[in-house]
């Protein structure tokens, strides 16, 4: 049997072989590595941005492929914890979503997920600026933000952190879902409905799933701050009406103080305003804020110099969580302060408007704002002022009939009131109490010409609650008044007249001259009434003395007061004089009081209640005297 040879070329092929394999092999593990490696650098960016506080800085790093440090990394992913998942998001963006409708525009800004800005379509800043609309919000001026308390001790603000958008439109309404996001479904929603033709946003804040990652033992801080900006002609007399509003336990109202750094911690809020002049921002809650913390300050120091904000306005309220998760209902409203517009919507907001309290606020509500209303729909406001005055003027003519009857009856019996007091001299007492057997005689009561007097004055100062807060006169012009609801102004001075101002307005010169000439007929016949008393200030002076102060009075505060108002005083005191000369020349005949005031004399007169109860009391003064002097 032939013997078998050793083939080297076979045991060269078989090594070239297992080189071959082994080499294949050694490449795959080695790209396997690879890409595990790769993978890993990969998962390891990816986290870095899930952790990224969304800033400029650091989105520079998170583009930055190259970044391998770990400690680097393990910082950012302990930036946000959970709700790092957001900054991922690809709207994770400085962007705006937009609501619009015949009323208002809003934009709702990615980062922080609150309104950047408030438009009112159909209404303009003063003239000067009259190609800008009214803008309640604009550039920074306000700031909506929730700080949330993590599980893990973090303290997150929502105003710095990228909520994702969704706008959808239901049958009319506009609807944007606002989420900050913590996983496919465990978010913060802030939900805008905005429907058509209305100032009024619904506004829901809602929790899901996050009781796992926020402490909810402790309430939700809220944060509204708002700087207002100036929208009227002048800013100080804007900035006298501007302050917070708010509604509390089940219905009340009240308002924190002008000036600089005001408070007030009402509990049970429904709704908090933060109202300038013309236009407000109001936050209603259906489901009250147990607490609240209300700041204002003044920042109008200047008037010169501070010309474009009017208010700082800061309000801090709790929202406690329910179960675990946050659920209110809320709306938001941007529009004017106008009286019939606010108490349309029925949630109390026509309170935030300064109408007076008590019987002044009811003149104003059903007296005055359905008059006027009524006027202006069908006619110029100037026109519409006139023949509301004179309309309220005639109304009142019967107490300033007899006011000027009772003054007429005191004139004739001047001359046997003041032989009362010859007579009586050294006796005041008994002066007083002849005094008094004359009136009850004569059928006069002294107190008649005041009666009428007090009742005008809560319609004087309704007027001056009503006229200020009148939106219908905003911008809207009268003869040489190009706004009835701002000054008059018909002359700029070169400087400052202190209290007056640097301009002179036409209607409160107008309002102050009418208002002399009323002063100087009435003081001249209460004068003529009403003899001196021993013991009492000199009437005569007095009374000669405000003839000349009330004018020189309405001529300093009115010259910056709204145009409206001076008109109204103005056509106001011109037809009491016309009524005060019709009533003396056709109405009241001097020759004909005095007769009857003797008749009335000699007929038995029943002592009146009023008339009793004086004498007793000066019959009880005169016992103790005489009882004095004895025991001397």
């Amino acid at each position: 049997m032939e013997q078998k040879k050793f083939d080297f070329n076979s045991i060269i092929g078989f090594g070239l072989i297992f080189v071959i394999i082994m080499w294949m092999m050694y490449n795959n593990r080695q790209t396997e590595v690879k890409e595990q490696q790769e993978k890993a650098k990969t998962e390891k960016i990816a986290k870095a941005k899930a952790a990224l506080v969304p800033t400029k800085e650091v989105a520079k790093v998170i583009t930055d492929t190259t970044v391998a440090d770990s400690v680097k990394i393990q910082k950012l992913q302990g930036a946000l914890g959970s709700f790092a998942y957001s900054a991922t998001l690809p709207s994770a963006k400085e962007e705006f979503t937009t609501l619009e409708n015949e009323y208002i525009k809003i934009s709702v800004a990615n980062k922080g997920g609150y309104i950047a800005e408030a438009t009112l379509k159909n209404f303009e800043r003063f003239k000067k600026d009259s190609k800008k609309l009214v803008s309640l919000v604009r550039d920074n001026n306000a700031q909506f933000n929730l700080e949330l308390q993590t599980k893990d001790n973090r303290v997150l603000n929502t105003k710095e952190l990228f909520f994702e958008p969704t706008l959808t439109k239901v049958g009319e309404n506009q609807v944007l879902s606002m989420k900050l996001k913590a996983g496919a479904n465990e978010y913060l929603e802030y939900k805008y409905v905005l429907a058509p033709k209305n100032y009024l946003v619904d506004f829901d804040i809602h929790s899901q799933g996050l009781n796992a990652v926020l402490n909810t033992s402790k309430p939700v801080d809220l944060q509204w701050d708002l700087k207002t900006y100036r929208n009227e002609k002048s800013i100080s007399y804007e900035n006298r009406y501007a302050d917070i509003r708010y509604e509390y336990e089940d219905g009340k109202d009240n308002y924190v103080g002008q000036g600089k750094d005001k408070e007030e911690t009402p509990a049970k809020v429904t709704f908090i305003a933060f109202k300038q002049h013309f236009f407000t921002t109001i936050l209603l809650t259906k489901t009250p804020f147990t607490t609240s913390k209300l700041h204002s300050t003044n920042l109008v120091n200047d008037e010169k110099v501070d010309t474009i904000f009017t208010k700082q306005f800061r309000a801090n309220v709790p929202l406690v969580a329910n179960n675990g998760e946050l659920d209110y209902k809320m709306n938001w409203y941007f529009g004017p302060t106008d009286y019939k517009t606010l108490k349309d919507y029925d949630r109390g907001m026509d309170k935030i408007i300064p109408l007076g309290w008590g019987i002044f606020g009811w003149i104003n509500k059903f007296i005055f704002i359905p008059l006027f209303g009524f006027l202006s729909s069908f006619m110029g406001l100037g026109i519409a002022i006139i023949i509301f005055t004179i309309l309220i003027k005639i109304a009142m003519s019967p107490i300033t009939f007899k006011s000027f009857l009772s003054q007429a009856k005191m004139k004739v019996l001047r001359p046997e009131i003041m032989e009362i007091g010859e007579k009586f001299k050294k006796d005041p007492m008994k002066k007083q109490q002849e005094t008094m057997k004359l009136y009850n005689k004569a059928g006069v009561n002294p107190m008649a010409g005041c009666i009428p007097a007090l009742i005008q004055i809560p319609f004087m100062y309704a007027s001056f609650q009503f006229f200020p807060s009148a939106f219908e006169l905003r911008q809207k012009s009268f003869l040489w008044a190009d706004d009835l609801s701002s000054f008059d102004q018909v002359v700029k001075l070169p400087f400052n007249i202190p209290l007056y101002g640097d301009h002179i307005s036409l209607f409160p010169i107008l309002a102050a001259i009418a208002i002399f000439f009323y002063m100087k007929m009435t003081s001249g016949d209460q004068q003529m009434a009403a003899p001196q008393q021993e013991g009492m200030p000199d009437m005569t002076k007095i009374m000669k003395m405000m003839i000349y102060i009330s004018p020189v009075m309405m001529l300093i505060f009115f010259n910056s007061y709204g145009s409206g108002l001076s008109l109204y005083n103005f056509i106001s005191n011109l037809i009491t004089i016309g009524i005060m000369l019709v009533i003396k020349k056709y109405f009241i005949n001097s020759d004909k009081i005095h007769a009857q005031i003797q008749e009335n004399k000699t007929k038995p007169k029943a002592e009146g209640k009023f008339q009793k109860k004086m004498r007793e009391m000066m019959e009880q003064a005169e016992t103790q005297k005489q009882l004095q002097n004895k025991k001397k």
